[in-house]
């Protein structure tokens, strides 16, 4: 019998504080969610939640770590079963679903691309370990012949989180677009490049506009 563990209280209160951060921020944009709001949807004093994260940076990249593991980890074994893009495909179905911690994650970039912005480094420490995730996924997709040879990885991977990334960003100002159909649409057009061997484009910007 294992010997008896007791609950780690202080882990289990940041966690009840982050999932009031998510809620405030299913209803509100970032730059109107304070310390207050989220004391208030805690139902914890204002001095409890600032005890446990003394800084704002803090909770924000707590809030990312938690909403993100939410709602990725359980779709993460997609890739492996299906491959990379029917597991993106997931992740913008339920984006669909829910399109409140893409605009959440959308907001954080400006402090991403925010140059000396102490938490900057770490966003990117982020972004850059789904990059690396759908690139190991590529990779092996093309070793089980889901996708082609001629397809590189390291070039897929960028395509391919342009088309997922750009198209989210385009259905959050343009709210009447299908974001599920011009992701399938985009992505069926791009694996038919990969399909073929790349042939560097070979056009004279200045000799096609005539000058």
């Amino acid at each position: 019998m294992r010997p008896f563990q007791p609950l780690d209280t202080s882990a289990l209160l940041r966690v009840e504080i982050v999932d009031a951060m998510i809620r405030v921020l299913r209803a509100n944009a970032l730059h109107e969610v304070s310390y207050e709001h989220v004391a208030t949807e805690a139902g914890r004093p204002l001095d409890v939640v600032t005890e446990v994260f003394p800084t704002w940076d803090g909770l924000l990249l707590a809030t990312i770590d938690q909403w993100d593991d939410q709602r990725t980890t359980e779709l993460l074994p997609i890739a492996e079963r299906s491959g990379t893009i029917v597991f993106l495909r997931a992740i913008v179905r339920a984006n669909v679903a829910d399109p409140s911690l893409m605009r959440f994650l959308t907001s954080m970039l400006n402090i991403a691309a925010t140059p000396h912005h102490p938490l900057a480094p770490m966003l990117h420490l982020r972004w850059r370990r789904f990059h690396a995730f759908v690139l190991a996924a590529l990779q092996r997709d093309v070793e089980l012949g889901r996708e082609p040879r001629t397809m590189e990885p390291a070039r897929g991977a960028e395509q391919l989180l342009a088309t997922y990334e750009g198209l989210q960003l385009q259905s959050m100002v343009r709210p009447e677009m299908d974001l599920l159909e011009s992701f399938d649409r985009a992505v069926t057009r791009l694996r038919e490049g990969w399909s073929r061997e790349y042939v560097p484009p070979v056009w004279d910007l200045e000799v096609v506009g005539g000058v």
